[in-house]
């Protein structure tokens, strides 16, 4: 009950235009965004995956960011991310690259947007590493769908997220297993109605575990790439049995969550032997993740307070 309400809060001040504008510029909103963002800038974020470089965990970036309206705004994130990925190299960090279409203009030119994921797919596989295609609100999930679809059949290292809150994802995976695909598989973090999403925690939580374990079991057969984007460990532990079951190693599966969320969980899991991928991100744009991100877990709510309070 309370943790429900406390979703629909910050889902609702994550879409005030408002609060966005004001919020950031208050000293003690940095505080309260640093716990998950090392900083705003590239080598912010290069720089923390040192140390998880040295425990085996791998990163995996993106710069904050979305709904952009024109084909400049789109270049020039573009860009950004070529830039990012020649860092990733020079700085030799087993790091990958996540963007989101409308930063790369998917509502302005769909045929640019698939041109510039075209481009950091090759340039991500030049240096063997990984593109991942974030995914948005419900309104975005068959384009996002066709563009990876798209992508995928000349660019192989590719992967994209699904959201295990929507009604529709089951089906969704149906239409993306022929391809062999890598999925990230979220819980979801967006503000959608009753009729699109499951609305209650034990929902998400049943669906997630199915999709997961499907995910997983079909990986034996095909050559998939599974990451699970959670920071339930018993979900992790429930996928894990499910595969140990069948035989299949926990390896085969990836544990992916954010920058500074159950830090000793991620490092007892990769000491453990599983795979582990921290995502990191940073830039200015951070207000509406940040809000999406305490509606996504509630427990992250009394320490947010916490730091907000200016003292």
């Amino acid at each position: 009950m309370i943790n429900g309400l406390l979703r629909k809060l910050f889902l609702l001040l994550a879409r005030s235009t408002w609060l966005g504008e004001r919020l950031p510029k208050l000293p003690f909103m940095a505080r309260a965004i640093r716990r998950l963002m090392p900083g705003t800038e590239i080598g912010d974020a290069l720089g923390a995956a040192v140390g998880l470089q040295v425990l085996g965990i791998r990163t995996l970036y993106t710069k904050l960011g979305e709904s952009i309206t024109d084909p400049a705004g789109a270049q020039a994130v573009h860009d950004h991310y070529l830039e990012l990925l020649a860092r990733i190299r020079e700085s030799e960090i087993d790091g990958e690259i996540s963007v989101k279409p409308t930063q790369l203009g998917l509502d302005v030119d769909e045929a640019a947007c698939l041109g510039h994921l075209k481009s950091l797919a090759a340039a991500a596989e030049a240096q063997g590493s990984y593109l991942w295609i974030d995914m948005e609100d419900s309104s975005y999930v068959d384009r996002t769908l066709d563009l990876y679809q798209r992508l995928r059949a000349s660019h192989p290292s590719t992967g994209v997220c699904l959201q295990a809150y929507l009604r529709r994802t089951a089906k969704d995976v149906e239409r993306l297993l022929p391809l062999a695909p890598a999925i990230r598989l979220v819980k979801g973090a967006y503000d959608e109605p009753k009729s699109v999403a499951f609305r209650s925690k034990k929902e998400v939580d049943a669906n997630f575990l199915s999709l997961a374990v499907i995910l997983v079991r079909e990986s034996r057969q095909r050559p998939m790439r599974v990451g699970l984007g959670t920071h339930d460990i018993d979900l992790v532990d429930q996928v894990a049995t499910h595969a140990a079951a069948a035989g299949i190693p926990k390896d085969a599966f990836e544990v992916q969550m954010l920058y500074g969320v159950r830090a000793k969980d991620q490092r007892r899991l990769a000491k453990a032997g599983f795979r582990v991928q921290v995502l990191i991100a940073y830039g200015d744009a951070w207000y509406r993740w940040y809000m999406r991100r305490l509606a996504e877990r509630p427990a992250n709510v009394l320490f947010a307070i916490r730091q907000l309070l200016p003292w």
